[in-house]
């Protein structure tokens, strides 16, 4: 089970960063706007916009996460939810006005919900059939995590009103998450769906050991997956 233990944790922890992510700028904000407010002179008009806004592009990145994850793949996806995080962080973080902080929390909202819809998709479909649930209920657990990371950082910060601060840390886990996913294999199923299953098969040996106890031969795998498909 060494490979597994290796292999797996590394794939399940980058994955679950996603999660991270998600938490920590979904709940940021919520100590930022008490500061922001009296930098920009926001109006509770204003205000709202700017928490808001980010769930705006959630829905639009969500919307556009499941065409694309079947186009580009999903880990292709994750590394541009990536990106799109460590934008939209540094771009939150260096707003020189309203607008600008809106428009960059609409591009975060944009990797939220890919990332909402992806990264589960990634870890179950890279997860051995007897720990998939575990391995998916655990996205869940880091969006609960990266909640509570925001008020912990926004508990910290709060004496100084550093809110560029607050907003800015999250470029620090996109980057580990952008960075790790460049080493990670894609999902099995994404790779059958295009015809490389000598690929898919090295990703099912590497993750889940043929001397595992009631473990999936990869061929066995990969004919249950073209029966679904």
């Amino acid at each position: 089970m060494e490979a597994l233990q290796v292999n797996g944790r590394r794939i399940f922890f980058f994955g679950a960063l996603g999660g991270l992510l998600f938490g920590y700028d979904t709940g940021v904000i919520s100590g930022a706007i008490l500061f922001i407010k009296d930098d920009f002179g926001l109006s509770p008009f204003m205000q709202g916009a700017v928490i808001a806004v980010l769930l705006l592009g959630a829905m639009v990145g969500a919307a556009l996460a499941g065409p694309l994850s079947h186009r580009m793949g999903r880990r292709r996806l994750i590394i541009i939810a990536g990106v799109t995080f460590t934008i939209g962080a540094l771009g939150a973080a260096a707003a020189p006005s309203a607008g600008a902080l809106i428009a960059a929390r609409f591009v975060l909202g944009l990797a939220v919900g890919c990332a909402a819809l992806v990264v589960p998709m990634y870890l179950s479909e890279i997860a051995p059939t007897e720990i998939r649930g575990a391995v998916a209920s655990m996205n869940q657990m880091m969006i609960v995590i990266g909640i509570l990371v925001a008020f912990i950082v926004n508990a910290i910060l709060a004496s100084s009103g550093d809110w560029r601060l607050m907003l800015g840390l999250a470029a620090v886990p996109s980057l580990v998450l952008l960075l790790g996913m460049f080493f990670l294999p894609e999902t099995p199923r994404y790779l059958v769906q295009q015809g490389d299953e000598a690929s898919a098969r090295e990703v099912l040996e590497e993750v889940q050991p043929d001397d595992a106890p009631h473990a999936e031969q990869p061929e066995q795998k990969i004919r249950e997956i073209r029966e679904v498909d």
